[in-house]
């Protein structure tokens, strides 16, 4: 599944803060603002416009181009918001974004935050090698054991081991500041946000997961985008946290 991302690198426009401004789905030019913001016009007529959860439930819609995975989209916090204030709370506190594959990462906007961007694979190669686990949950542990997960923007988007080793990590004491983890797959996808979706509200961690086997790299990275963009949105005085 893939996110709009039009235009991702094209204008200049920078804030006062000293990052280029967030664009709504990659869009910098004229035509490309037209496009995004009929896109997201027409998703706002098939999922409600209400609350911040509802801004994850229509990125969820556009990401995938299926109005009917606005209800697959999970929260675990005391309400649905609380994971998107969370999330956006991080990214304006410039906190790390930490994915798992290159793919989130390379769908992560450079735009609105000054957050550092991080992937997990390609760490923990001896661990791997050691013990047979995939290479994404040795990577998941080695960066744990670094402090990295804690108070960070926890993304999985690709793989369920990578899933089930943050909710081992969360389950022993890491803290991130929210998870947004779409694992896709037949094999342990929906087991392994199942478990974090437990294991995070049993340790007060927020998270942003979806039900079902479908999910992906694209879907991962349009939702983590949004809370940067809710981010935005605060720092212009539009949403209150």
């Amino acid at each position: 599944m893939t996110t709009n991302t039009d235009d991702a690198t094209d204008g200049d426009a920078n804030s006062d803060d000293g990052f280029e401004e967030y664009a709504d789905l990659g869009a910098t030019t004229s035509n490309a603002m037209d496009i995004a913001e009929t896109s997201m016009d027409r998703v706002r007529e098939l999922v409600r416009d209400e609350t911040l959860a509802d801004r994850i439930r229509q990125k969820s819609v556009h990401a995938t181009g299926d109005p009917e995975f606005q209800h697959l989209v999970r929260f675990t916090g005391a309400d649905d918001d609380e994971p998107v204030r969370a999330g956006a709370q991080a990214v304006l506190d410039e906190q790390p974004i930490v994915t798992d594959i290159t793919m989130v990462k390379a769908g992560i906007t450079g735009r609105g935050h000054d957050c550092p961007v991080q992937k997990a694979i390609g760490n923990g190669a001896e661990l791997a090698a050691e013990t047979g686990m995939t290479r994404t949950a040795a990577s998941v542990l080695e960066l744990d054991k670094q402090g990295v997960y804690d108070g960070a923007i926890a993304v999985v988007g690709n793989a369920p081991t990578a899933a089930l080793a943050l909710a081992d990590c969360i389950e022993d004491g890491t803290r991130p500041a929210v998870v947004v983890a779409t694992p896709v797959g037949f094999v342990k996808a929906a087991e392994s946000r199942e478990r974090l979706r437990e294991v995070a509200a049993e340790h007060g961690v927020p998270t942003i997961t979806n039900v079902g086997r479908r999910g992906g790299s694209g879907l991962a990275a349009g939702l983590t985008n949004e809370l940067v963009h809710v981010a935005s949105d605060v720092r212009e005085g539009v949403v209150d946290l």
